[in-house]
């Protein structure tokens, strides 16, 4: 999955699957966590964010199954 850079004080870059519903986080600290069943409309809000850190702390983190990449 291609991701797409962002600027923020928490994450590096953020890709997403339509199809398969997955959304693809990088940290700033170079981990990868793919996030699973997250509606296009959660990572068009993320995308459109003033503070993409602030949303993901909302609006993402521990409702979503997750697991770390490697």
């Amino acid at each position: 999955m291609d991701r797409v850079a962002v600027e923020s004080s928490v994450l590096r870059s953020v890709g997403y699957d339509r199809r398969a519903r997955l959304l693809e986080l990088e940290f700033l600290g170079g981990r990868v966590y793919e996030y699973a069943a997250v509606p296009a409309r959660v990572h068009c809000e993320l995308m459109a964010a003033d503070s993409h850190g602030r949303y993901f702390v909302r609006r993402i983190r521990g409702r979503y199954a997750y697991r770390r990449l490697s």
